[in-house]
């Protein structure tokens, strides 16, 4: 007898300890199995293009990164009326459901039941003659039907895991709201570039018109030969050509736009201001790697599927052992409604159950298999969401030198482009330089102001795509 007390007292601390061992760290932790630290992906940036920096994204809003109030209408609306953002929160809402699901199952679900019958059946009477024989019976009961005692963690893995894909869910839903500001404003500029090359166009067009009506007015005269007004009347066609093509551009832009907002543009927008004129914020500080894991929604959501991942190993592995489930009721019961609550009407009755998997045929195994590659899966995709998230940011820092570098000089090749077909009209007019030299110099001047129409927008969407790519918004 001594020895059986010494053995129940000792089994619950073996089980305790099994358990201990059971679950994986990274469930046990608020740090995953795989941390940033003992992945293979290297985490610096190319500190070379990292000019120090006063604001932190992570810290910002778009309304105070961007200074375009038609921009902030713009955003405002996407982030109302975009049916991705919107499916994307109904799916938050889901699997919210689904954690709350599973974390009510930690507990024993109890339920009231009563019930109240009549019956009439026939008996045997005291002449052996049939009778009728009427009954009654009156219940009323609490009980507590299959609730598994959590002694290998399944319940709270199977809990973890469904609260890791939540909160994975959240993240991801977040990187899609910083994913769909950036590109509302990507959009944005490169339709305030697109209009300008428009009326770059468009200006262009009325000069070289006015150049063609001189051109006919000098063939006429017979000062200038046939092939001057045809150059001239293709150096109109090359505008031409670029207006068309910029229009259509510009209508593509608008339709990519009014889907990302959702729908139609609003009724009323601010004034909108050039590309010139679109200021930033002071310079975004890129900060240290480690910073970045913790403010990039992407990095984190795929911190919690690796989470998730761990958990259901450990659900896996509790496949093994014996489930163990209690049953229990209370209640009373009378044939007379008036007896029902009297002390002799109350009944309970208790059962444990326990349920230990013999022959499966492998079937466990290939379950904790599965469940190991997944969390294998789950760290490659962590890493990689990490180089990448590491390179987005290293290009943008790259972009920033070099793009603003580029505009700098496309700026200058405008300016020398200007006095090239200023003077090289100056000495067509004076007859010591023939019109093809005109022509070369007008069709460069236009190509130059395109390019640098073309830098502008790229610096400003750079600027995008290193607010996003640091966590901001």
């Amino acid at each position: 007898m001594r020895s059986i007390f010494y053995l129940s007292a000792a089994l619950p601390v073996l089980i305790l300890s099994a358990c201990a061992h059971f679950i994986p760290d990274s469930v046990n932790s608020k740090y995953p199995l795989k941390t940033a630290s003992e992945t293979s992906t290297e985490a610096r940036f190319d500190t070379e293009y990292r000019p120090d920096g006063t604001a932190v994204a992570s810290t910002l809003s778009y309304r105070d990164y961007f200074n375009d109030p038609r921009l902030h209408t713009l955003i405002e609306t996407a982030l109302n009326n975009n049916r991705d953002l919107l499916a994307a929160t109904a799916r938050v809402e889901q699997v919210r459901a689904q954690f709350r699901l599973q974390d009510s199952q930690r507990l024993p679900t109890v339920a009231v039941d009563g019930s109240a019958s009549r019956a009439r059946t026939l008996g045997v009477g005291g002449d052996n003659n049939p009778a009728a024989v009427t009954s009654n019976n009156f219940n009323i009961s609490v009980g507590v039907a299959s609730y598994e005692l959590d002694f290998w963690g399944r319940v709270k893995n199977l809990t973890e895991a469904a609260r890791a894909k939540y909160l994975a869910e959240i993240s991801t839903q977040r990187a899609f709201y910083l994913s769909l500001v950036g590109d509302v404003a990507s959009t944005y500029f490169d339709l305030i570039e697109t209009e300008e090359q428009i009326a770059l166009a468009a200006d262009t067009i009325t000069t070289r018109q006015e150049s063609l009506r001189l051109a006919r007015l000098r063939l006429d005269a017979g000062v200038t030969s046939a092939l001057d007004f045809y150059q001239a009347e293709a150096l109109l066609t090359q505008a031409e050509q670029a207006l068309s093509s910029q229009q259509l551009s510009a209508a593509n832009t608008r339709n990519q736009l009014s889907l990302l907002i959702g729908g139609r543009f609003p009724a009323v927008l601010p004034k909108g201001l050039s590309l010139t004129e679109q200021n930033f914020v002071s310079r975004l500080n890129a900060g240290v790697p480690s910073d970045l894991l913790l403010v990039r929604p992407d990095i984190i959501a795929a911190e919690h599927n690796l989470k998730a991942a761990n958990a259901n190993i450990a659900v896996a592995r509790a496949a093994f052992f014996p489930t163990i489930s209690l049953t229990g009721n209370t209640g009373l019961s009378s044939s007379d409604l008036g007896d029902l609550f009297n002390s002799d009407s109350l009944g309970w009755s208790f059962g444990p159950s326990l349920s230990l998997p013999i022959f499966d045929w492998g079937g466990r195994e290939a379950d904790l298999g599965l469940a190991k590659a997944l969390e294998m899966e789950s760290v490659a995709n962590y890493d990689k969401t990490v180089q990448v998230a590491f390179r987005e940011v290293s290009d943008a820092l790259a972009g920033r030198r070099w793009l603003a570098e580029l505009v700098e000089a496309s700026a200058r090749a405008v300016t020398a482009q200007e006095r090239i077909a200023y003077l090289a009209q100056l000495r067509y007019d004076e007859g010591t330089a023939n019109y093809l030299e005109v022509l070369d110099a007008e069709r460069s001047l236009f190509s130059a102001r395109q390019s640098l129409l073309e830098a502008q927008s790229n610096e400003k969407q750079n600027a995008v795509s290193l607010f996003i790519a640091l966590g901001g918004g």
